[in-house]
């Protein structure tokens, strides 16, 4: 049978899932209370889906507001990496967005994540400004990256 990829939202059915993929990719991962406020809470947050053979592969979460979004976070298990399932799942979620209304998508990367820096170049953004010790693990800075979109 053939592997296949499918997207699609995340339900509080998939908090669990999503938390595997969270704990095995962050050094400070979300609890499973921030997915529960991302879900019922925040107005304008969506995360979408990467799932594979029925299991969640990866996740990434958006925030919709007016014609702009922002990518809170983005994640693939380790073992799947380097098969550019990023590529796939960054590439659904700015065609959503846009789709949306979104004009504009933000996000934060570490500096030193050169492979996340290279993926986002590749689809368009640019960089911005830098956020001053913004990861709590480390204090590493953050590279403010943005793409237009329209």
């Amino acid at each position: 049978m053939k592997d296949e990829l499918e997207f699609r939202w995340m339900t509080m059915n998939d908090i669990d899932a999503v938390l595997t993929v969270e704990q095995e990719s962050f050094s400070v991962p979300w609890k499973r209370v921030a997915f529960e406020n991302e879900l019922t809470v925040n107005q304008f947050a969506k995360y979408l889906l990467l799932v594979k053979d029925e299991e969640v592969i990866g996740y990434c979460g958006l925030w919709l507001i007016m014609d702009e979004a922002h990518v809170t976070n983005i994640a693939i298990l380790p073992k799947l990496r380097g098969q550019k399932l990023g590529e796939r799942l960054m590439k659904k979620v700015l065609e959503l967005a846009e789709d949306a209304g979104a004009r504009t998508v933000t996000l934060e990367v570490r500096v030193s994540n050169d492979i996340a820096r290279s993926l986002y170049k590749k689809l368009g953004f640019l960089d911005g400004g830098i956020r001053k010790n913004y990861y709590t693990d480390n204090q590493e800075d953050a590279l403010v990256m943005w793409v237009e979109l329209r």
